[in-house]
């Protein structure tokens, strides 16, 4: 192994210093800094340039990759004194030259890596591929008397999913500070890093209502407690004997060499989940203006200019009732925000005060929603409208969950809302700005498939087969069949306004989900339910569908956190309805592609990436063409673009601070005319333990900007 990195990294050394006689410094303009690194052999090719600064309204900080002669420029950075190293695979950090000044030529020089040394930074996903899962021929679990394993998991892709979901939600790993156990036993380490683990500023948090360190507790459990803490434990005790991860990443190459990545610290030290700065719609809306992101754990919007750097962070109104001061903050969280074609931003949230509202359920109040499916809640469930322009929040009361939300293409600018896990919600804006009621305004269908055949649903929801473990369930096929889950990142077709989700619970198998609304909802209100497909042992080939979004061909692109993008093409489906629609009515309309990275040692399918949401460039936001699908590389510090006519991947590598971790992703044009300069693609560090960054103890949540130019030269 060890062998294989140290040719490959001497094998690159070699070509690039067949370029050395021809490197010569670039021009530059006034507000530039350019030059090029040189290492052993000549001119380093494909290695990123690092400028740091603090002295802007916020630490910024600029990156670029060099050109095939190991020249670089880093382009339009403000008037201020720089930090500037070079970082790439196979050489060391260079020596940070401090108090660099713009309009000035810098050369740098590299020197030469071990192996060992080299890998210090390869990305998490890099590590991870060193853990070895339990083989197949352990499953199905026996339990704590048997093999250790819960019986629970009857294949080794339960042990997978789980793996992939519980352990990637809130951080990386991989990383330093997770791969390294020093001075104790490795399975008494890892029973206490669970024990005490924290999210930033020890806030409560839980995607399952419980604290940070209470839901590792659970999740280890979950595993099989001690077989679980020995898979850990193997690995990080591997790592402290010196094993290295089986491959080297490639150094960009390229378009990947055109990359000019700028970032922003944000949100003053807080966890930001994700952020937004335009209408999905249209890229131009809200051009040069703000960008914003919610921080979950706490509820408070953050938002940065970037034009000067400056950011501020206040509370969300109605969060934290004063009667209820020891609830779980995750309860009474804002969540996801959007922007609509005004400008407004609008941001998903469970809990605030006051009460659930009456017309949820059927009864006096009720509207023709909860007469045709009752959809009451103990909690309360809102909804916040931010206006950027009077700086006023206003609440609005629904009666279904709000987790992520997308606008649809129709002219009442509806708003449609994923996390309910019975049914899909939505308000039209239109007839809220109109009317500004709440009860007139929304909306909401029950997920059920036409499995009686008839091209229509009962409208009687007593009359269908119910779901059972949020799996469906076809007990009598004369019957329509509800389905029922956690909808996640939701979208809107472009061509038919259909909208998409995945039903990531269980995340084997999970599935893709498609809603049509008809002409008069719910009445009219119809699901398709569609499984990855299965290999001959009945294994499926994807899971942990996460995120969806849709090509201007309507064509639904998934997520899925076992290390794939899955391309949907709903044309070629011949089942839609009738008994045969419940999970392989059409394993023909599904196209798997592995994400770039290695694979977890015994992982058949997907790589040791995990991905969170998926993301298509409808407008070439970012400068890769339109309809680019897009992934977050939440374990890899990247963002992984694939050509749809090729199927090749383009890697966005982030490689400082290492642990990108991007949730949300939007692409905005702010000058159409400026070519590159005047677009690009927006993502956020969202990794819950900020501390897991590499710039550690005090680490800032980030806003990343990234451009594509049409070299690595341009300025």
């Amino acid at each position: 192994m060890k062998r294989y990195i140290l040719a490959s990294l001497l094998a690159s050394s070699c070509m690039m210093g067949l370029t050395a006689h021809a490197a010569s410094a670039p021009a530059l303009d006034a507000d530039d800094i350019g030059g090029v690194v040189t290492g052993p052999k000549g001119p380093e090719a494909g290695v990123w340039v690092i400028a740091e600064t603090k002295e802007t309204a916020t630490p910024m900080i600029k990156i670029v990759v060099t050109d095939d002669q190991g020249r670089y420029v880093l382009p339009d950075l403000p008037k201020a004194k720089y930090k500037i190293w070079a970082r790439g695979y196979g050489i060391l950090d260079s020596k940070a030259v401090e108090g660099a000044v713009v309009g000035k030529a810098l050369n740098i020089t590299v020197k030469g890596a071990t192996p060992a040394e080299a890998a210090e930074v390869y990305p998490a996903n890099y590590w991870e591929a060193l853990m070895k899962m339990p083989p197949e021929s352990d499953f199905p679990g026996t339990g704590p008397s048997g093999n250790g394993i819960n019986p629970g998991f009857a294949r080794q892709q339960d042990w997978m999913g789980h793996f992939k979901e519980q352990c990637h939600f809130c951080h990386q790993l991989g990383t330093r500070i997770t791969r390294k156990v020093m001075g104790q036993d490795h399975v008494e380490a890892w029973d206490q890093r669970i024990q005490m683990a924290r999210g930033e500023d020890d806030h409560v948090f839980g995607p399952h209502g419980k604290n940070f360190a209470g839901t590792m507790v659970n999740n280890m459990t979950r595993f099989g407690k001690q077989r679980g803490l020995n898979m850990f434990a193997d690995w990080t005790r591997a790592i402290e004997g010196g094993a290295l991860p089986p491959e080297a990443p490639p150094r960009p190459a390229g378009v990947e060499r055109n990359v000019v990545i700028t970032m922003w610290d944000f949100a003053d030290g807080r966890f930001v989940h994700d952020e937004i700065t335009t209408d999905k719609r249209d890229p131009t809306v809200n051009a040069n203006g703000p960008v914003f992101g919610v921080d979950t754990v706490q509820s408070h919007l953050a938002i940065l200019e970037p034009t000067t750097g400056k950011t501020e962070t206040f509370g969300v109104p109605g969060m934290m009732p004063e009667n209820q001061p020891q609830i779980s903050r995750f309860n009474l969280s804002a969540h996801n925000p959007m922007l609509d074609h005004k400008g407004r931003l609008w941001i998903t949230m469970l809990g605030g005060e006051g009460g659930p509202v009456d017309y949820c359920d059927a009864g006096p109040t009720e509207i023709s929603f909860s007469k045709y499916y009752p959809n009451p809640a103990k909690q309360t469930r809102r909804i916040s409208l931010y206006d950027p322009k009077t700086k006023k929040f206003t609440i609005i009361p629904v009666c279904f969950s709000t987790h992520h939300l997308n606008f649809g293409y129709d002219k009442n600018h509806t708003l449609y809302f994923s996390g309910d896990s019975n049914v899909l919600g939505w308000l039209d804006t239109k007839v809220y700005d109109e009317t500004g009621d709440a009860k007139k305004a929304q909306g909401w269908c029950p997920w059920v498939v036409d499995t009686s055949g008839d091209g229509k649903i009962d409208p009687n929801h007593k009359n269908w087969n119910q779901p059972e473990n949020n799996m469906p369930k076809l007990t009598d096929p004369k019957k329509d069949s509800r389905l029922s889950g956690f909808p996640y990142g939701m979208n809107i077709s472009p061509t038919d306004d259909s909208i998409w989700f995945a039903n990531f619970r269980p995340h084997v198998p999970s599935s893709l989900v498609r809603l049509e609304r008809g002409k008069n909802p719910p009445e009219t209100c119809k699901a398709e339910y569609y499984e990855p497909p299965k290999d001959k042992d009945g294994n499926y080939l994807a899971y942990n569908a996460r995120g969806v979004d849709l090509d201007s061909k309507g064509i639904a692109w998934v997520a899925f956190g076992s290390g794939q993008i899955g391309r949907f093409d709903r044309s070629k489906c011949k089942t839609m309805s009738g008994p045969g629609a419940l999970g392989q009515g059409c394993v023909d309309g599904w196209t798997l592609y592995d994400a770039p990275g290695p694979k977890i040692s015994g992982q058949k399918i997907g790589t040791a990436d995990w991905h969170y949401l998926s993301w298509v460039d409808l407008h070439d936001t970012l400068g890769l063409g339109k309809d680019v699908p897009i992934l977050p590389g939440d374990n890899s510090d990247s963002m992984l673009a694939l050509d749809p006519k090729t199927g090749k991947w383009n890697v966005l590598r982030v490689p400082y601070p290492q642990g990108f971790f991007p949730r949300g992703m939007d692409g905005r044009i702010d000058d159409p005319k400026a070519g590159w300069k005047g677009k690009g693609l927006w993502a956020n560090y969202g990794e819950l333990p900020l501390h897991h960054q590499e710039d550690g103890e005090g680490a800032y949540s980030k806003m990343v900007k990234f451009q594509v130019r049409p070299d690595p030269l341009a300025k």
